[in-house]
């Protein structure tokens, strides 16, 4: 049997699947809460009760996903000794992701066009940006003997554009092409080599 700790992962879980589905068939603004809640065979209540309301839902699914993926970039950038080789680790993970099912960029791409119309889905998309941002920042930094560098929301903006472009059309955004393009914005901002 088990203990109420473990349902109420479980109803987490299935919350959060739930909301991935319908995300991507319908978007944000066209899932509602009662239908997240049907899709995973739990009541709105629930998701209220574990996420405060379908943003919460959206943050909590998108985080998760984020943080699986930071910590696969982590493990391979700890053993990546070029630029390049950084650089491939960040782009392989972000054009193929290790989570979400394919989905997570796609939600990531959807969270975006939200924030837009929704202050708070904007301050949160804020946040996590310049958090990113920082964190790339520190990583370049190490990279680049020590020299301090403000690269890190040039970089996100560039790579999510390049996997932007490689959802529609693969074809134009080969891995060559767009390891070179990250190159590119910080080799002239910071100066590293290959």
């Amino acid at each position: 049997m088990a203990t109420q700790g473990e349902r109420r992962a479980a109803t987490r879980q299935r919350l959060l699947d739930a909301a991935a589905e319908l995300f991507a068939e319908r978007g944000v603004e066209g899932s509602s809460v009662d239908a997240i809640a049907e899709r995973a065979d739990r009541t709105s209540g629930a998701i209220y009760d574990h996420f405060g309301g379908k943003d919460g839902l959206l943050f909590a699914l998108l985080e998760g996903w984020v943080d699986d993926v930071a910590v696969v970039i982590g493990a391979e950038l700890a053993t990546a000794t070029t630029l390049d080789e950084r650089l491939a680790s960040i782009w392989r993970n972000v054009s193929d992701p290790p989570a979400g099912d394919g989905r997570w960029i796609a939600l990531e791409h959807e969270m975006w066009t939200y924030a837009v119309r929704n202050d708070a889905a904007r301050e949160h998309l804020v946040r996590r940006y310049r958090a990113a941002a920082a964190g790339v920042d520190e990583a370049v930094a190490e990279w680049n003997d020590g020299r301090e560098t403000e690269v890190g929301a040039a970089l996100i903006g560039v790579l999510l554009g390049l996997e932007m472009l490689r959802r529609v059309d693969p074809a134009a955004m080969t891995d060559d092409v767009a390891i070179a393009a990250l190159r590119g914005v910080v080799s002239t901002t910071t100066g590293a080599a290959r």
